[in-house]
């Protein structure tokens, strides 16, 4: 097999070698908080990949990984079950879909169901 030769740096995926000793790193800013009336989340049943353990997906926050992680904890809190919070989604134990989406309609976001 032959080896793909990359055509540009965007090849590289972002990463550039330099040789200057002076440079310094720029780090990418944090994603600005949303208000909850302009964040458009999705909440999914689903149980693939997990045993056959059913799990509510949130899905589509935009903001810090912090707030993300306090958002999960709220809704864990009010659902009384278990969760976690992995790849700007947020995973809740059991198919509590319907209560998710009247407490983070109580928040002031918009969420719709997705899926059957």
């Amino acid at each position: 097999m032959s080896k793909k030769k990359s055509n540009s740096l965007e090849d590289l995926g972002g990463f550039v070698f330099s040789t200057n000793d002076n440079f310094e790193f720029e780090k990418e800013e944090a994603q600005d908080l949303l208000p909850p009336k302009k964040q458009f989340l999705e909440a999914k049943f689903s149980n693939k990949g997990r045993g056959g353990k059913t799990v509510t997906v949130i899905t589509g926050f935009v903001g810090a990984e912090e707030d993300l992680k306090n958002l999960g904890k709220l809704l864990k809190t009010k659902c009384g079950v278990g969760g976690s919070v992995k790849e700007n989604e947020i995973i809740i134990q059991g198919n509590y879909r319907d209560k998710i989406m009247e407490i983070l309609k109580k928040e002031g976001y918009n969420i719709k169901r997705v899926g059957g």
